[in-house]
């Protein structure tokens, strides 16, 4: 067990906080004003990881936390007992710590073994970069502009050229929560049939879906890896969110005084820009990836 002293993993849940807290406040602020962010609310409403779950800093599991006795009773946590020869004593404990318990390990088993079956087969699959983004498209494909699940923002080419775009293309799309949203006219025209059952069949490492959801996995084995992890993945779905949403038929030109230039995927030179990204997501996302698939081997190792 490694032991953390109050001041110390205070000093690095302040600095967790401290991270986020910049992506969390505007977020909330929009929410009590009733408004929406088609691009920046995606990570919080999407993913059902709350926004004070995503501020509180955990030292995963094989770490305690010494004068924590507020975290005992959070979840996957008991109340351990602190030597204090580690403080000078000669004798006797302090009972005054927090640490993630074995039995919720074990009890996490069959997440751990499911998500070390889906990453290491997206390692493994070569990266496909043909994509273009155009999932998005196929979600709005027949659509008219009053439909689509961003209404408060015009197609850039208008309903009829956004669908000579899908009509146009090959849609090789691997996500299946994203192919989930294609439209019934859309979904037909995909050359691949993922579904919820099989995502290990078919995601692979170029997938932006995929690495936006390097975040949800690590979530997912909150508080049993460290929350710098999460946050790390994080910010990687945050990024890859933006260039998501630029890639897509919307006209965001006019949000955050212009930040979102579109990325043309339906031009020659906006493929090659998407896939340039593209790339680097993916290169971000590689360590991200073989470090939760390190983290579940661990945990089932203990479990």
């Amino acid at each position: 067990m490694q032991w953390l002293e109050r001041e110390e993993w205070e000093a690095r849940a302040t600095a967790h906080r401290e991270r986020l807290l910049p992506y969390v406040e505007p977020h909330l602020g929009r929410r009590r004003r009733g408004t929406k962010h088609p691009v920046h609310d995606f990570l919080f409403t999407y993913y059902g990881f709350r926004p004070a779950q995503l501020l509180r800093w955990h030292p995963g599991f094989g770490a305690a936390l010494e004068g924590a006795p507020e975290h005992a009773d959070l979840r996957g946590y008991a109340r351990v007992v602190c030597p204090s020869t580690r403080h000078g004593a000669s004798s006797g404990t302090r009972p005054d710590a927090a640490a993630v318990t074995e039995q919720h390990v074990a009890s996490q088993r069959p997440l751990l073994e499911s998500l070390r079956r889906l990453l290491s087969a997206s390692a493994a699959r070569p990266a496909n970069f043909g994509c273009f983004g155009l999932h998005e498209w196929a979600m709005v494909y027949r659509l008219s502009e009053d439909e689509t699940r961003h209404a408060d923002w015009p197609l850039r080419l208008g309903a009829g050229g956004t669908d000579a775009v899908v009509e146009s293309h090959r849609i090789a799309c691997s996500h299946f929560d994203a192919y989930r949203f294609f439209t019934p006219a859309a979904a037909p025209l995909n050359t691949l049939r993922p579904t919820s059952a099989d995502r290990p069949a078919y995601e692979q490492p170029a997938c932006l879906h995929a690495g936006m959801d390097l975040y949800k996995h690590a979530f997912r084995l909150t508080p049993m890896i460290c929350s710098d992890l999460v946050a790390d993945c994080f910010e990687l779905a945050w990024d890859i969110r933006i260039l998501d949403m630029r890639a897509a038929p919307y006209d965001l030109t006019g949000l955050d005084g212009g930040a979102f230039e579109p990325v043309r995927i339906e031009t020659a030179a906006g493929k090659a820009e998407y896939v340039e990204a593209q790339r680097g997501f993916a290169e971000r996302a590689a360590p991200l990836r073989a470090r939760l698939i390190a983290a579940c081997e661990r945990l089932l190792e203990t479990s």
